[in-house]
């Protein structure tokens, strides 16, 4: 007997290890070179692990177990001839095909009807049976857009199904059930970032408030002339990740890194963090040379960058780097909060919901579209001054675009 030992192979420099979150084959299967026989599931994404050989495929590992690099996943014999093709008599395909002529044969394996991690989140979350689905992922498996779609669509085919009036199943009042389960490499490691930065950084935060009707005017009298030019709507984020990059350019500091204990990095560009929500978890991916772009190129690559990450589809390298972060609570409601830092950056501004309230203008009351805007820094790198010049300097931009756009 032969065999080829299957390790978990290295993934980046960051990721010294990964967890196995699903067998796409059963032990003892005959797999074919470059077929998925597993997936990994890191700090960042998910990925699929390729047999290196043909053979018969036997488990060394479980799903649920946390593999460092280089260890052992599974053995594949090479010695082990392919089994023949199993052909079904041919009276009896004769009378199958005269009883059933509509009937097909289908292929099947481990993958066949079983959800991917993400899809399965999904459709625990939407609670629909996997079983009910059928997937158009490699080998039949459901995928995230298939458990997507089937959420979205499962209210309309229950109303088809069902009754017109249905009587709800009884249940047990004061349920007193738990139900622990494991978490997602991607949330522990959410969990461990943040808790190393709130404990290993002199962090603070700054506030302001920024009145957004100039905005809201801009977008009011140009939107339709952006969408025809660029095919996308002029958002809020691009116009504060421009408005950050200026002042970034402006004021160095905030935009550097801490090396160590002894050394800052300063740098010459701005690659903006933006925090993205995901089912499987919060993912910052950066946005390149933000001072370089347009608005529409930075309106395009969020976009580009927010369905790659929802669809879990965000390589390595776009998930790498970033020199300041942009949060925005507010899509969720949020009014105020105190953004935890995006180690190794120094910043990170916190955007809130809009409100219309009263404020004084000109010694008038007046009623105005109000944000209040958040800035956690660490106190090692920036100075409480340069903090508030620097909230200070985005709410001008903010609240005067013309200058944002003359560069003034």
């Amino acid at each position: 007997m032969s065999f080829v030992e299957m390790k978990v192979p290295a993934i980046g420099e960051s990721i010294t290890e990964v967890t196995l979150s699903q067998w796409l084959k059963a032990d003892g299967d005959y797999v074919e070179l470059d077929e998925p026989i597993c997936e990994f599931e890191s700090d960042k994404a998910t990925l699929e692990f390729p047999a290196e050989a043909a053979g018969t495929l036997t488990y060394v590992a479980a799903e649920g177990d946390d593999l460092e690099i280089g260890a052992l996943v599974a053995k594949i014999d090479t010695s082990a001839a392919k089994p023949a093709a199993k052909a079904a008599p041919k009276a009896a395909a004769t009378a199958t095909e005269t009883a059933a002529p509509t009937a097909t044969a289908a292929v099947t394996n481990h993958a066949t009807g079983h959800p991917s991690p993400a899809a399965a989140k999904i459709l625990r979350e939407k609670n629909v049976d996997p079983s009910s689905i059928t997937g158009t992922g490699k080998d039949g498996r459901i995928t995230k857009s298939d458990a997507a779609a089937t959420s979205q669509n499962q209210p309309a085919s229950a109303a088809t199904s069902t009754p017109a009036v249905s009587i709800p199943a009884p249940r047990v009042a004061f349920s007193r059930n738990d139900r622990k389960e494991k978490m997602s490499r991607m949330r522990r490691t959410i969990a461990s970032r943040l808790v190393d930065a709130k404990n290993n950084s002199a962090m603070l935060t700054t506030f302001n408030e920024a009145d957004m009707s100039a905005i809201f005017a801009l977008r009011k009298k140009y939107q339709e002339k952006f969408v025809e030019k660029n095919g996308i709507k002029l958002g809020f984020m691009s116009i504060f990740s421009k408005a950050c990059a200026q002042v970034l350019m402006e004021m160095p500091s905030v935009n550097a890194t801490l090396e160590g204990n002894d050394h800052l990095i300063y740098h010459d560009y701005v690659d903006i963090s933006i925090a993205i929500s995901t089912p499987t978890g919060l993912v910052v991916p950066p946005v390149k040379n933000v001072e370089s772009l347009t608005f529409a190129e930075v309106e395009q690559t969020i976009k580009g960058l927010a369905v790659k990450a929802r669809e879990g589809k965000l390589t390595l390298d776009e998930m790498s780097g970033g020199t300041f972060s942009i949060t925005n609570g507010g899509v969720f409601g949020s009014m105020l909060s105190t953004p935890i830092l995006n180690k190794p950056q120094s910043a990170i501004l916190g955007m809130h919901n809009i409100i219309q309230r009263p404020i004084a203008v000109n010694g008038e009351v007046v009623i105005r579209p109000m944000m209040y805007l958040a800035m956690s820094y660490d106190h090692r790198v920036i100075d409480g001054s340069t903090s508030v010049t620097f909230l200070v300097k985005v709410k001008e931009l903010l609240e005067d675009p013309v200058q944002l756009m003359m560069n003034l």
